[in-house]
């Protein structure tokens, strides 16, 4: 296991949270063939369709259960590429069909609502409306905005470096009104946050973001930000941080931004992962009409 996710690391760049993930995906595999009394070098893709089948009464997701098979599947093709498994056609196990959700998103007046929930009068407040600005104005994923550190923002040309999936940097404009608020945090309110490492006995840290405690904002943190906000504006159901990215990008294509530019701004390696955003646009000129014309 451990020279497998060293291969991803070294080959594929996978980042910590796709090795914890391949982890977590293949140990399940090896637990259900462990409780079958079966072996690994024994392993065919009836293995393969058997764990599917668990994965399905278990109750996961197709996207899910998508994803844990092309991990196990690596993994059994590394094992074969060392002379440790015996060639297998792992291949003929189809992929479950994924379903077609649209992503979920606010619309422009819900993120205007969210942005004004945080007390600006306090530095924790402050610091969360920051986050909250920053997430829509890039279309961060959070762990991108978690990552970011003291050299990640060059303000005056308003332009941020960030590392997404597969450690891939890209550069990210940002908005004025997120410039403002991150230019105030870093002179009035970061530096407050930072005193209070050394009450608590934390090392100085070059994080952008950082806790009560003085320390590095951590994702679980972001999450618990934005969950506290949005309760205050929105009923809407499955919303999460992610959400403002999708807003990000839905927003761009409803105001006239082109797909690939859209595409370079998500850092997406293929555009048809950005054209889901169509079809949210599409809906939305929908909703529109239906809502506005006499004969709808």
């Amino acid at each position: 296991m451990e020279q497998f996710l060293g291969f991803l690391e070294a080959e594929k760049n996978a980042s910590p949270l796709t090795l914890q993930s391949y982890r977590n995906d293949v140990c399940q595999f090896l637990t259900l063939l462990e409780g079958d009394g079966a072996s690994l070098s024994a392993t065919n893709h009836h293995s393969l369709r058997r764990f599917l089948a668990w994965l399905k009464e278990a109750g996961y997701t197709r996207s899910s259960v998508a994803r844990k098979l092309s991990a196990v599947r690596s993994f059994l093709y590394f094992l074969q590429s060392r002379g440790l498994l015996n060639s297998g056609n792992w291949s003929a196990v189809s992929r479950p069909r994924q379903e077609k959700k649209l992503p979920h998103f606010l619309y422009y007046h819900e993120v205007t609502a969210l942005m004004s929930a945080p007390d600006c009068g306090t530095v924790l407040g402050y610091r969360d409306r920051t986050i909250l600005e920053m997430l829509y104005a890039g279309g961060f994923r959070v762990s991108e905005l978690v990552g970011m550190d003291l050299e990640s923002c060059r303000l005056e040309e308003r332009l941020a470096w960030v590392r997404g999936k597969g450690s891939k940097e890209r550069i990210v404009p940002l908005g004025r009104v997120a410039v403002a608020f991150l230019k105030e945090y870093l002179q009035r309110y970061r530096p407050q946050l930072l005193a209070r490492a050394e009450k608590y006995g934390g090392a100085v840290t070059q994080s952008l973001f950082l806790n009560h405690r003085g320390g590095p904002l951590s994702d679980r943190g972001v999450r618990l930000i934005f969950q506290k906000y949005i309760r205050r504006v929105s009923a809407k159901e499955g919303i999460s941080p992610h959400s403002l990215r999708h807003s990000f990008a839905t927003h761009l294509l409803e105001r006239g931004a082109d797909l690939r530019v859209v595409q370079e701004l998500l850092g997406h390696v293929s555009v048809s992962t950005t054209q889901i955003y169509t079809h949210v646009t599409r809906e939305h000129l929908r909703e529109v009409y239906r809502a506005a014309h006499p004969r709808s």
